[in-house]
């Protein structure tokens, strides 16, 4: 039987205003808010205010209230959505998409993982363990994509500083059997600075004080965030995520997804190595650059498995090729401080597209014949960050 809300709550649909102009649309937004109703209808698209708490509104109870329902026989939802775009993939057979968009801190991340955590919910009545690993691991993918592509802005604590876009494949009978995660537009120079008040991305914080004393030791870190002139670019930062337990719920996933031991100490030594050329510091010397603390190089040289001078000489020359020779021509301090920023930058985009390779070589779809298990079809989810006004905006805020 359908519910419908009575008219204290405001219009549930906006397409239903008696006069459709600005003033009308956000008194009614306002009031519906001040309800308690933080989601609207226009159409068919949902309109969504983030209440900056948490709900009790995505529980398995009303996941039941929303199944297999039209879009409009219960209140607005994310829900409803969510069934709708499953509905029409699995009656058509045809693929069908989400988009998530809003500005930084509109609940756009924490939308694409109820979407997420829905679907799994009403897929594979059957219990088939192939399929429960399929949604296991695409759950699972998105707390090692938050670790190491979210970090806390002025507006938002968990702010996604990249593109995500993710194609879920299912099987003829709607069940899910794999998946595609897209990335783009990491916002790389967090990596070297942030904006007063602001910190670097999660990976690095929970690090410094996740990680065990033994881990840290081998990687020669200490747990003080203002030693590492990397992170401590947004002064002391508190937020309300607990980099502690954020450290081991990471690595458990990365184990569940696939990640040998290996992988993930090479993952912790890359982050180590940022954090340590963050803190090289060059001077002249008359004509010639030095490395004020060069015993920091021989503790990159040993996390990178190389020899001290082939590090030294990357970070304080540059190859130029003129016709057919090819010459080492030394930085300044001012050019070998650009290197060193441009390397941590490359280092941290490769490292993040090669978590999202990994994953993707895990949960993508191998080994299906259409002629034999019928026809797969996709659901795109597709969240893309938020833009925000800096004192300094990057290039990636400009590409949004």
């Amino acid at each position: 039987m359908a519910e419908q809300e009575s008219l204290e709550f405001g219009k549930a649909d906006f397409v239903l205003l008696d006069t459709v102009n600005m003033s009308e649309f956000m008194a009614n937004l306002k009031l519906r808010f001040e309800k308690g109703k933080i989601y609207s209808y226009i159409g068919e698209v949902v309109v969504s205010v983030n209440p900056y708490r948490s709900l009790n509104i995505y529980g398995k109870d009303t996941i039941e209230q929303y199944k297999g329902r039209e879009l409009y026989e219960r209140p607005p939802h994310l829900f409803a959505i969510a069934d709708a775009t499953y509905k029409a993939m699995k009656r058509r057979s045809k693929d069908t998409c989400i988009v998530i968009s809003g500005e930084s801190g509109a609940g756009k991340t924490e939308a694409s993982k109820y979407i997420m955590q829905f679907i799994a919910a009403i897929t594979n009545p059957s219990q088939r363990q192939e399929v429960e690993r399929v949604k296991n691991m695409l759950l699972k993918s998105n707390c090692v994509l938050e670790a190491f592509g979210n970090a806390k802005t002025k507006r938002n604590d968990n702010s996604s500083r990249f593109g995500k876009y993710m194609d879920i494949n299912f099987d003829f009978k709607g069940d899910p059997i794999g998946g595609h995660i897209n990335n783009y537009l990491l916002e790389k120079s967090r990596v070297i600075v942030q904006q007063q008040g602001e910190r670097n991305f999660h990976s690095f914080h929970q690090l410094l004080f996740g990680a065990p004393e033994k881990l840290l030791r081998t990687l020669h870190i200490q747990k003080d965030p203002a030693a590492y002139n990397f992170i401590k670019v947004g002064g002391v930062v508190k937020s309300a995520i607990n980099d502690a337990a954020e450290f081991k719920a990471v690595a458990d996933a990365m184990k569940v997804i696939g990640f040998t031991a290996e992988e993930i100490q090479t993952v912790y030594k890359i982050l180590a190595i940022i954090l340590h050329l963050g803190n090289l510091k060059f001077a002249m010397d008359g004509d010639s650059v030095l490395i004020e603390n060069s015993k920091l190089v021989s503790v990159i040289a040993e996390l990178l498995s190389t020899k001290s001078d082939i590090v030294e000489k990357a970070l304080l020359y540059r190859t130029v090729a003129t016709g057919r020779d090819v010459i080492d021509k030394q930085h300044t301090d001012q050019e070998a401080s650009y290197g060193r920023d441009a390397f941590a930058k490359a280092i941290y985009d490769r490292l993040f597209c090669w978590i999202v390779s990994r994953i993707n070589d895990i949960i993508e779809v191998k080994n299906y014949d259409a002629k034999i298990h019928g026809k797969n079809t996709v659901i795109g989810v597709l969240d893309i960050y938020g833009f925000e006004i800096f004192d300094n905006n990057s290039l990636e805020q400009f590409c949004i």
